[in-house]
């Protein structure tokens, strides 16, 4: 048989075909698509003219979205807060702050506005519970929490300082702190604060919860918490739910009877204080607590 010469010669003449240098001629970067920016405007630098082959009329650009930065600046509570002095913002303002986001098609400030005007302001907002706030569409728990805390913070700066200095030179922080907290209570509380041998306040104690009459102040309680705080006064405090403030018989009753007992312990009555919504009321400033001389050497 005879030997096929050509195609030995053809395996052995034949060199492989080099492979053209790709480095030297890099590949050119392929050109995405400019994207736009957040507003729906195309990004610099991004060809204005469509591609070759591609339709004739330009592509619609995405719905630009709705940044904080592009509502009206009265719409920017916070903005305002930081760059300006607080007082000159509105209560609805520093409300939006406290909720910081509002409901499908209202903005916090919008549902600020609509909390004050169902309760008449900032003052009838901030006395309202969980319950009546979430009554108000866009106000779920988070946001009456925060509500809520707003006016427990301002309860407990007043209560430093209650107890930072003594009560006949402080007795504006005391007031102020007891209308915080017993002023919109549902239901009548008695309590006392608890006084050292300089008048300062070394406790506060609520004691009785309910209908606050003679037969409902258990004279023991308030021994016991005296001789528990080795309290050498005391002012006692509660509220009325109707509103009105004026000391009723009851309470001129409750005073005598309460300061009397004290008396047989060496602690004293200074006063009483009475919080309703029209503001508190001092017995003492009444002249409706018995003298006893605890105030001499203050």
């Amino acid at each position: 048989m005879r030997p096929n010469t050509h195609r030995n010669t053809h395996h052995h003449n034949s060199q492989p075909h080099p492979r053209p240098d790709t480095r030297s001629h890099p590949r050119p970067p392929r050109r995405s698509p400019a994207r736009p920016d957040s507003l729906g405007h195309p990004r610099s630098g991004s060809p204005s003219h469509p591609r070759s082959g591609s339709p004739s009329h330009p592509r619609s650009s995405p719905a630009p979205i709705a940044h904080l930065v592009e509502a009206p600046f009265e719409e920017r509570p916070r903005e305002g807060f930081l760059g300006h002095w607080p007082v000159g913002l509105r209560d609805a303002e520093l409300v939006a702050l406290v909720l910081r986001t509002g409901t499908g098609g209202q903005s916090a400030v919008g549902l600020a506005e609509t909390l004050l005007s169902r309760y008449g302001g900032l003052a009838g907002m901030l006395r309202q519970d969980a319950v009546a706030l979430r009554e108000i569409k866009g106000i779920g728990a988070a946001k009456a929490a925060s509500l809520l805390a707003v006016r427990e913070l301002a309860a407990r700066a007043e209560l430093v300082k209650v107890k930072r200095g003594r009560y006949l030179e402080n007795t504006g922080a005391v007031l102020r702190y007891l209308t915080l907290r017993l002023r919109d209570l549902q239901r009548e509380v008695f309590g006392l604060l608890l006084l050292n041998s300089r008048h300062y306040v070394i406790g506060i104690d609520y004691l009785f919860y309910g209908s606050v009459d003679r037969s409902a102040v258990y004279t023991r309680e308030i021994i016991k918490a005296c001789l528990k705080r080795n309290a050498a006064s005391v002012v006692l405090f509660h509220n009325h739910p109707s509103g009105h403030a004026e000391p009723s018989q009851s309470d001129k009753d409750i005073t005598n009877r309460v300061s009397g007992l004290l008396d047989e312990i060496d602690v004293h009555v200074i006063d009483h204080i009475i919080i309703g919504a029209s503001g508190p009321v001092s017995m003492a400033e009444r002249g409706l607590v018995p003298a006893n001389g605890a105030l001499g050497g203050c």
